[in-house]
């Protein structure tokens, strides 16, 4: 089966990514691992778990260990990625506390399209790494955002002011 076949529900995704850190962790998920980790009943995982079995992006059986078939450790791999994305995204760009981002990243993950996440780790990547300097979420629109910075009060707006003055 292609993952590109593939389109699971938001709670299916949920399920999927539990599983993936579950097995990083501990090799292998168990139904209450899973259930304790999304804080849903054991009920709620096993019509999940079946459900992710039909799709073939699990190997489950009932009371058993539960394991990533290969296609499902590609697709859990693009839904931690889409949301690691997200997560940096929100935190390094926008100044977004870490818990409050891990959850806005949670529900942004399942709806947001892969080329527009993609566009924003490379925007993330630009911010790190530019070999200008100086971007950081303090220094321009983060100031904004904080200061209510305005024409007459922004510092980068006094600065290129003045030297557009001294250069006449």
């Amino acid at each position: 089966m292609t993952t590109e076949k593939i389109t699971l529900t938001a709670s299916q995704e949920d399920y999927l990514e539990a599983i993936y850190h579950i097995s990083a962790e501990k090799m292998a998920a168990r139904a209450k691992d899973i259930a304790r980790k999304l804080d849903v009943r054991a009920s709620s995982v096993t019509g999940a778990l079946r459900s992710l079995g039909a799709l073939g992006l699990i190997n489950y059986a009932p009371y058993d260990l539960i394991t990533l078939t290969d296609t499902g450790r590609i697709v859990a791999l693009e839904i931690v990625r889409r949301h690691q994305a997200l997560e940096n995204f929100l935190v390094n760009v926008l100044g977004i506390k870490a818990d409050e981002a891990d959850e806005a990243a949670c529900r942004m993950e399942h709806s947001i399209p892969k080329a527009i996440v993609d566009r924003l780790v490379k925007y993330a990547e630009y911010v790190d790494k530019c070999p200008m300097g100086g971007i950081t979420w303090g220094s321009g629109f983060g100031y904004y955002c904080k200061h209510g910075c305005t024409q007459d009060s922004c510092p980068r707006h006094l600065s290129e002011c003045s030297s557009k003055k001294s250069g006449d």
